[in-house]
């Protein structure tokens, strides 16, 4: 049962989106709970961020964001990290083989001129 007077509630359309979800043949409940998960997260970052709005610059709050939220590598990122482990020898070749793909689809990326 769901604690609705609880400050971070999802939404009832969130609610029945994921109730259908888990009610349906082959849901993916993992999935379904790290989504649930994150919208925790990030309403309670956005909390703390409003709390914190009329003390605090708006630089330093995209800070905290930043911090609290980062993005994940770029392809381009993940390539030289690939490119780093295959040249050190710092993986197996099982991971080489996933590094060579990274720095296949990068550079797949590129325009041929």
């Amino acid at each position: 049962m769901v604690d609705k007077e609880h400050p971070i509630t999802p939404p009832q359309w969130q609610m029945d989106a994921w109730q259908a979800c888990i009610e349906t043949m082959g849901a993916d409940v993992p999935a379904i709970l790290l989504e649930a998960v994150r919208w925790g997260a990030d309403q309670a970052l956005e909390a703390c961020c409003e709390w914190m709005a009329g003390e605090t610059p708006p630089s330093y709050l995209n800070v905290l964001r930043n911090a609290r939220r980062p993005k994940p590598p770029s392809l381009k990122e993940q390539a030289l990290t690939a490119l780093h482990a295959i040249a050190t020898g710092a993986n197996d070749i099982r991971e080489q083989h996933q590094d060579f793909d990274t720095i296949r689809k990068a550079l797949e990326q590129l325009d041929d001129e």
